[in-house]
């Protein structure tokens, strides 16, 4: 996974005061959790939009000029409520060895079948969350939609990774594309369609017999 480098300054006084005048100066106050203590510090508005205003994910390298640095993940932001300024952000410290959850954004590639014959892509997740070491967090998750006819789904199952794994149910669909109006039957899917039903038909009295 990517890295951001955020360039801050510890912070001694963390009381209203101080945070206030920060703002004012341009500055946000930031905290990271998950080492022996928190640690306060502060750093230009104008260095998060890389890691905010992205679809993105990043892992964050923070840099303070004691010239101690941190790796962690965001946690949390603070946005104001009229002006839409970053006011806090929240970090979680993180280890090489240690897994670390994360919501990673879903990219979608291929060409549908179903959606050229008019069907619509529906995707419920735009990001999925996984859990990993940091080294095995990958930058997306790619979704290729290229075998979906209209009907079909996309479940999580299909997208586990030995690097990483999902922290979803088993029956989460990804996406799938259901028919509208607009959309063109296609002979071949109708053909498929109507041999898995008979399929399903044919088994079903052996399985009630079997049942008995």
């Amino acid at each position: 996974m990517k890295s951001i480098t955020i360039n801050g300054s510890q912070r001694e006084s963390v009381g209203k005061k101080s945070t206030k005048a920060l703002r004012n100066a341009g500055q946000v106050p930031c905290v990271v959790y998950g080492g022996d203590k928190p640690l306060h510090f502060s750093a230009p508005e104008l260095a998060f939009s890389k890691l905010v205003y992205t679809p993105d994910a990043h892992t964050v390298v923070i840099a303070l000029d004691n010239g101690e640095t941190v790796n962690a993940i965001m946690q949390d932001i603070q946005f104001h409520p009229v002006t839409d300024r970053i006011i806090h952000v929240d970090f979680y410290q993180i280890f090489d060895d240690k897994e670390i959850t994360m919501n990673i954004p879903v990219r979608i590639t291929g060409t549908s079948k179903g959606v050229l014959n008019g069907g619509n892509l529906r995707r419920p997740y735009r990001k999925l969350r996984v859990k990993a070491i940091p080294s095995n967090l990958p930058d997306f998750i790619e979704v290729d939609i290229t075998p979906l006819k209209i009907g079909s789904k996309l479940y999580i199952t299909e997208l586990q990774n030995d690097a990483y794994k999902f922290l979803h149910p088993d029956n989460t669909v990804v996406c799938q594309v259901r028919r509208s109006r607009l959309a063109v039957v296609d002979e071949e899917e109708e053909e498929e369609e109507g041999a898995e039903a008979a399929e399903a038909a044919a088994d079903a009295p052996a399985t009630e017999a079997a049942q008995e």
